[in-house]
């Protein structure tokens, strides 16, 4: 051995012999370049990664330090560069470029290893995300090249996908009932089964003839008051929310779809902000007292449900939108207990319930003495989801 060399040590990883040779000029990059042609050759065995970048995406890491060293070589022959060479003669940057479908098959496995819902849906939103693509102009463009800097973004959002951060808050974006609406960790994630409960009450408005002046409390992102301004012109919406961090976020999704004219977002605790703006609504509609409709999806998480929620909702989404109280059912108490108040005659009431919910919140109905015709509907997963009733006085 030349006196270049340091000396040979032998690392065993999983199975596998790694031959690893420190050279005195460059000891770090030898062995690093040599971990790296380990694990080029070899990622299967390397998929969590270590310290230095991170847990994972390892291969994404080594594809940007390879492609690196490869350019570096190239434009300086060096003893210290040709090491490269040396150590991985078969790679070629232009051949062992990622690809979008290369991406994206790899970012779905890991997801499913990682246990992430809907792996393959999310690394579609989270790649188009990075790339500026929509999700069908990833399948258009399956054999384009990702660049060094998007593959950087890319690594960094993958990490924190895996470490169950939702992908709606990583990306801004999320889609409620064919809606694009913009979302924050400080509003709570719009699910597919709240869409039945918008589409039960642009159901009901259609059905009714005029103006219908809607409340929608707990508004959160917007999104229940958005779909039914979209779907039903000749609705007005009050939409109140205790947090004003969330308001800022419905009043971008309210802008987006240039609905200032039909919502108006008000702060405060459930009813708490409606009585001045139905005094005044009253002298413009020149109509009776009281909403038309009024929907919520309120909190409704108990105590021992939000210890055992999934880490991605219990660790990133707000807890003032889950947490109901011990039982869950502090929000509908008090919304069953004032709602007949602010509700004409004949006028609905419609609230998400939790999956098991559903007689509870009925007995609630039941026990105000307003109410009539209470329904429960259950969701396409045979869940409690939702409950009506209507103001009978």
């Amino acid at each position: 051995m030349s006196d270049d060399f340091a000396g040979i040590f032998c690392l065993k990883f999983e199975g596998f012999l790694i031959t690893v040779c420190f050279r005195k000029i460059a000891p770090c990059l030898w062995f690093e370049l040599f971990l790296m042609k380990t694990l080029y050759h070899n990622k299967e065995l390397f998929q969590w990664g270590c310290e230095k970048c991170g847990l994972v995406p390892l291969w994404l890491y080594v594809q940007s330090k390879l492609n690196d060293y490869a350019k570096q070589s190239q434009s300086n022959p060096s003893n210290l560069f040709l090491a490269f060479t040396f150590l991985c003669p078969s790679y070629n940057l232009a051949m062992q470029s990622w690809t979008i479908q290369k991406l994206l098959n790899w970012i779905t496995e890991y997801f499913i290893e990682k246990g992430i819902d809907s792996p393959r849906l999310s690394a579609e939103l989270l790649l188009g995300y990075v790339l500026g693509l929509e999700r069908i102009e990833l399948y258009t463009q399956f054999d384009k090249p990702v660049a060094k800097e998007q593959l950087d973004k890319l690594h960094k959002l993958v990490k924190r996908a895996g470490e169950n951060e939702p992908i709606a808050y990583l990306i801004g974006k999320t889609e409620f009932y064919s809606l694009e609406l913009n979302i924050t960790p400080d509003c709570l994630i719009p699910r597919p089964e709240t869409e039945l409960l918008a589409e039960r009450a642009i159901e009901f408005l259609c059905k009714r003839t005029g103006k219908q002046f809607v409340c929608d409390l707990c508004t959160g992102s917007g999104c229940i008051a958005v779909a039914i301004a979209r779907n039903c012109p000749n609705s007005r919406i009050i939409a109140t929310d205790i947090s004003d961090a969330a308001l800022n976020i419905a009043a971008k999704n309210v802008e987006k779809y240039q609905l200032e004219k039909q919502i108006k977002l008000l702060c405060g605790d459930l009813f708490e902000p409606v009585i001045p703006q139905l005094d005044v609504e009253k002298l413009v509609l020149n109509s009776d007292w009281g909403f038309d409709l009024i929907v919520c999806n309120p909190p409704y998480v108990s105590a021992a449900e939000f210890e055992k929620l999934d880490k991605n909702i219990k660790d990133y989404e707000p807890k003032l939108a889950l947490y109901a109280g011990d039982d869950g059912l502090d929000i509908y108490r008090r919304i069953t207990e004032k709602a007949d108040q602010f509700l004409k005659p004949d006028a609905a009431l419609m609230l998400e319930v939790g999956y098991n919910q559903g007689q509870t919140v009925r007995e609630l109905l039941e026990q105000a003495g307003t109410f009539t015709e209470i329904k429960i509907e259950k969701d396409h997963n045979d869940n409690d989801r939702i409950i009506s009733a209507v103001n009978k006085i």
